[in-house]
């Protein structure tokens, strides 16, 4: 084999960083010891197994909204199905309204501390004073006999008369009442909000009725105590709600209103009837009447019947003061009512934004993952909270007095609806265990949320998705971070983890990672497989994986397993062109290259204070040597070049003539938080090209690896992470040349 040789140009970096060696196999290493093992029930694949199975609890709830003590009265009919293998002696129900008693976990475990100047209500908060959480009167069987019940906090056992064989049903009764909270003052998920210009309420209601637990093949009964951040974790099921309001109230609620014509004025209902094939949305109750609807003081109540199949939740919200407009979204032969209902003090904002939001989201998440099954999507303006159900959601924001409204209240606004609508599709269809994993729900929602606000508007002040805006957060102090694989509870920063890191994770794995074709075929299997049933999370790792042939385990366990994070920076840059194999061209490049070199500053000062040498003075004491040309070419290295040149192949030629630059760089993996290599070469003619190096790279070594890039162009500057894909943290070690500039400080002058 020939041998070919090459010209060390300059070294032109070095940061002299030192690391132990790191082996890259910890981090390729497979999931599998971190993930269940595949069973019947969800398989390899990610999918549900070909033993699949859950539970179902239907309902028929009745409740009555007393608007004069804030109170809520309910009675129920739940009929629960065992579709489980499993013999159940007894039920587990969650009363989440106890987390307001006095006593809850939620009060007990709530840090708090005195200021020397706390406000009235900080004081008040102390002494608990808001009489809360469920009033169970009786719980019985269907025939009426009292059942054995005992309540755990926020949870309740129903102990069964019989055990509740597989592919076996049970119907039973519950009895209660509750004293509805101040939503303002307990920042809850729902609650009230009291007008005092008009004294009137609107009442924002969830979690107002027991609901039956989750079991399932994986937690079993997932009956982890509610403490106000874990969210819900329920099966789907049929409902049929009647609530009972004052005759004057509107009602908005989860599932279709069965009894529309019998309770809307005529003008109304047509205005409902012509809103479904409306391309903008139509007032059905406008400011004016809803204005009037204020003062109104009837004695009398109605009851709205709303009816919901295959969801797992119901809510609703009531009062005198709801506008309400309404747009039909049509998908196939369905027709959505994309709907919302706010009071006159929103107008100038959600008259302008609310629906038209609503519209967009079905229509952008639909895209992404799957057709909007549901026949109703709300969004209700509740301002003490941004919270979701299936079919409608509770979102705050409200303009001034006049209606006018500050830019981030509008983005606010606007994307607070887009993630709130947007639950329905996680956790409310893909339905997910949100008292263990919040990210499941919260973290694929606001992906699809960055997605759709994109759509909305160029520019968008997006705050979660892009990998800049996390940078701020996988740079701190490893002591106030934790995995993304934490329980909700656990969180210190419970917005950046839950929210904001799997957003931009999965954000990165489309655009940088897979690619969007991948990504979206991957993302949309998964939405898919799992729609109406319970994903876990290595559901969705493997699922991710099988259906795009990516192997993603270093970056599950990177990103979500893990708190490094990514600072990718470069250590040696050496510059190498082939030798030319013609002498003299070389020796001109040398001659060139050493009159480039500084010189040395004895010489440069001698030559002024030196007057003359003694060689100057005596020319005849010249020899031979003191005419000697370094660049002169012998011989002997004429002889061997020669040869070289002649063994060459015609390719290895044409190689040669390319005078190709060669650069061989050294990265550092300063973060711990391997991603790909994603380098721009900026080229002395202005020209550029980015080089995208896998992941891969680090198997080896996970702190420092080193690539040769060839290029046919004099490469000027070299930039690393150049469109800010990787969410690295420390760009200053990203560039070479270095790139600085000043930090700006200001100067005042002094006051004696």
């Amino acid at each position: 084999m020939t041998k070919i040789y090459f010209t060390l140009i300059s070294i032109l970096i070095s940061t002299n960083l030192i690391f132990a060696q790191e082996r890259g196999y910890e981090k390729f290493k497979q999931l599998e010891e971190e993930l269940p093992t595949p069973n019947q029930y969800h398989n390899a694949a990610g999918a549900p197994g070909h033993e699949y199975w859950q539970q179902k609890a239907d309902y028929e709830i009745r409740v009555r909204l007393d608007d004069e003590t804030q109170r809520i009265y309910g009675e129920e009919i739940i009929t629960y199905y065992n579709n489980s293998p499993d013999m159940l002696n007894y039920l587990w129900l969650q009363l989440d309204q106890n987390i307001f008693e006095k006593n809850s976990d939620r009060a007990l475990t709530q840090t708090n501390k005195i200021d020397l100047n706390m406000g009235s209500e900080q004081v008040m908060d102390f002494h608990e004073m808001f009489d809360g959480g469920f009033k169970i009167e009786e719980v019985k069987s269907k025939s009426g006999a009292a059942l054995k019940h005992t309540i755990n906090k926020t949870m309740m056992r129903i102990d069964l008369p019989a055990p509740l064989k597989p592919v076996g049903s049970y119907s039973f009764t519950v009895k209660w009442w509750y004293n509805i909270n101040d939503g303002l003052k307990t920042r809850a998920r729902s609650g009230y909000e009291y007008y005092p210009e008009d004294g009137n309420y609107i009442y924002s209601i969830a979690t107002f009725y027991p609901r039956m637990c989750s079991y399932n093949e994986v937690m079993g009964w997932q009956n982890k105590q509610f403490l106000g951040r874990g969210e819900f974790t329920l099966s789907f099921g049929d409902f049929n709600l009647y609530v009972t309001v004052p005759e004057e109230f509107i009602v908005g609620a989860t599932g279709e209103l069965q009894n529309a014509k019998e309770l809307l004025k005529k003008e109304h209902f047509d205005r409902l009837e012509r809103a479904k094939n409306a391309n903008e949305p139509v007032m059905i109750i406008n400011a004016e009447e809803a204005a009037a609807n204020e003062k109104l003081k009837g004695k009398g109540t109605k009851t709205w019947h709303f009816k919901a199949n295959n969801v797992r939740d119901a809510a609703f919200v009531a009062s005198k003061k709801l506008i309400w407009d309404a747009q039909g979204v049509k998908f196939g032969d369905r027709i959505v009512m994309a709907t919302s209902y706010y009071p006159k003090e929103c107008m100038g904002l959600w008259d302008k934004y609310s629906t038209r939001a609503v519209v967009h989201t079905l229509k952008v998440y639909s895209r992404y993952t799957f057709d909007y099954p549901y026949p109703v999507a709300i969004s209700s303006h509740a301002n003490f909270t941004g919270m979701e159900y299936p079919m409608i959601c509770f979102n705050f924001g409200r303009p001034r007095e006049d209606g006018s409204y500050s830019e981030r209240l509008k983005y606010g606004v606007i994307s607070v609806i887009i993630h709130e609508v947007g639950h329905n599709y996680f956790p409310m269809i893909v339905n997910s265990d949100e008292r263990q994993w919040t990210w499941m729900d919260e973290g694929l929602n606001s992906f699809l949320e960055y997605l759709a606000e994109l759509e909305w508007e160029r520019d968008y002040p997006a705050r979660r998705g892009p990998a800049p805006n996390i940078v701020e957060y996988m740079a701190g102090d490893k002591g106030g971070l934790e995995p993304i694989m934490t329980n909700s509870e656990s969180l210190i920063q419970f917005g950046n983890n839950a929210y904001g890191k799997p957003a931009t994770a999965l954000n990165i794995l489309r655009e940088t990672i897979m690619g969007r074709e991948l990504f979206d075929h991957a993302f949309k299997e998964y939405s898919n497989r799992w729609k109406f049933k319970h994903p876990t999370p290595a559901d969705f790792f493997r699922t991710m994986e099988d259906a795009s042939s990516v192997d993603l385990d270093w970056f599950w366990r990177g990103w979500f397993y893990g708190t490094d994070n990514v600072d990718i920076a470069f250590d040696e840059i050496n510059w190498y062109k082939l030798n030319s194999l013609d002498p003299e061209k070389e020796m001109s490049l040398q001659k060139i290259w050493d009159a480039k070199d500084p010189k040395y500053i004895t010489d440069i000062r001698n030559k002024e204070s030196v007057k003359e040498t003694v060689m100057e003075k005596n020319p005849e004491l010249k020899d031979i040597y003191n005419n000697r040309d370094q660049y002169r070419i012998t011989p002997e290295e004429l002889k061997k070049t020669t040869t070289l040149l002649n063994n060459l192949s015609a390719e290895e030629k044409t190689m040669l003539n390319k005078e190709y630059n060669y650069y061989e760089i050294k990265f550092k993996n300063i973060g711990g938080l391997v991603m790909p290599i994603i380098i721009e070469l900026i080229f002395e003619d202005g020209s550029s090209e980015v080089r995208y190096i896998p992941a891969e790279i680090w198997r080896l070594n996970a702190k420092e690896v080193t690539k040769v890039f060839i290029a046919e162009k004099p490469v000027k500057e070299f930039i690393l992470d150049p469109y800010l894909e990787t969410a690295d943290t420390n760009r200053d070690n990203n560039y070479f040349p270095q790139r600085s500039r000043p930090t700006r400080f200001e100067m005042y002058k002094s006051k004696n």
